[in-house]
């Protein structure tokens, strides 16, 4: 089953679904709430049909996403902790990865017993994917958005209320709230109905956009005061190493969001954090606009995502891939830009 960008049929894939019992649902390293709540919204339905179901990811619940997990369903990858239960799995439910060895150790359990995989991801994927089932969609605003239509195939009752909590955080937070360009009626009518059945929406943007941290505000700080302008302030770019985050005494996922403060500076058309995550290995998140596309500056140097929305990996220094980085958004901006030249 290979519905790699164009209409799927959920009835076939409710048919998948309920010929397994044991499934395992998954997303990517540093989770964000696209994942998580795909994954909290197709929980819920599958726990109503009786199936054996867990939640297992590599990395562990971002404390602003802690509102998910009021039955404390989500649960870190221990090869100790899991295999036993991973080796009867009938099938894995990937969601928004983008990139599946992006779900690291989990990955290599799913490959390790040989689990039947199913991807439903709103990322491109190529036709030669690893999937036994791929679900891609990509004019959906959010993974999120695909769980709902597939609900609304396999349910004959309403879509309860803790599958529309993870439906509607999926949908607010890849639109950005509501406010960039993919969103569309369907994120509208999302909301109704979750607004509808008592989400707490203010809630939940009070959790999420509304919670950080004093070390996340001083690492934020730290990098505001470095950061570069380029091609007449239309591209900006900082970077953020293991010494700023332990100076600042702050973790991984603080950095979360900090790409799309720095894209809502006036005249700021493109923004990039070049994020060192360990020794020799650094991520790279691109945002724009809407003006300039930046999926094609991720794919040179090896990633890929959205036009708008995009990251990469890097294996190498902080500064190796500080170089590599600028260098390829400057030569690539330049010609769109209309610049003559480079600074």
């Amino acid at each position: 089953m290979n519905f790699n960008n164009k209409p799927i049929d959920w009835s076939q894939v409710n048919a998948v679904i309920l010929s397994c019992n044991k499934i395992i649902l998954t997303t990517h390293e540093n989770p964000d709430g696209d994942g998580l709540g795909a994954e909290i919204g197709l929980y819920y339905h599958l726990k109503d049909l009786g199936k054996d179901v867990r939640i297992i990811n590599y990395s562990p619940l971002p404390k602003e996403y802690d509102y998910l997990n009021t039955n404390s369903v989500f649960e870190s990858y221990l090869e100790e902790h899991h295999d036993e239960w991973l080796k009867d799995a009938d099938l894995a439910i990937i969601f928004d990865v983008g990139d599946y060895s992006r779900t690291r150790k989990v990955k290599d359990a799913i490959e390790k017993y040989n689990i039947s995989t199913m991807n439903i991801d709103h990322h491109p994927h190529p036709d030669n994917n690893p999937f036994t089932y791929n679900l891609v969609d990509l004019s959906a605003a959010a993974t999120g958005c695909m769980v709902y239509d597939y609900l609304k195939v396999a349910r004959d009752s309403p879509i309860e209320k803790n599958s529309l909590l993870g439906i509607y955080t999926a949908v607010m937070t890849d639109t950005g709230c509501f406010k960039y360009s993919n969103t569309d009626k369907k994120c509208h009518e999302i909301a109704i109905e979750s607004i509808q059945n008592g989400i707490e929406t203010n809630a939940i943007y009070q959790n999420i956009y509304e919670n950080s941290s004093r070390p996340r505000m001083k690492l934020l700080g730290d990098f505001l005061s470095n950061l570069h302008y380029e091609l007449d302030g239309q591209f900006a770019w900082f970077a953020i190493s293991q010494e700023m985050l332990k100076s600042a005494n702050a973790n991984k996922s603080d950095v979360e969001g900090f790409t799309d403060i720095v894209r809502s500076i006036s005249g700021v058309e493109v923004a990039v954090m070049i994020f060192e995550k360990m020794e020799n290995e650094c991520r790279v998140n691109f945002r724009s606009k809407g003006k300039y596309k930046i999926n094609d500056i991720a794919k040179s140097i090896g990633g890929g995502g959205h036009a708008f929305a995009s990251g990469a990996m890097i294996n190498g220094s902080l500064n190796d891939a500080i170089r590599k980085v600028v260098s390829s958004t400057k030569n690539n901006l330049k010609d769109k830009m209309n610049f003559s030249e480079i600074e």
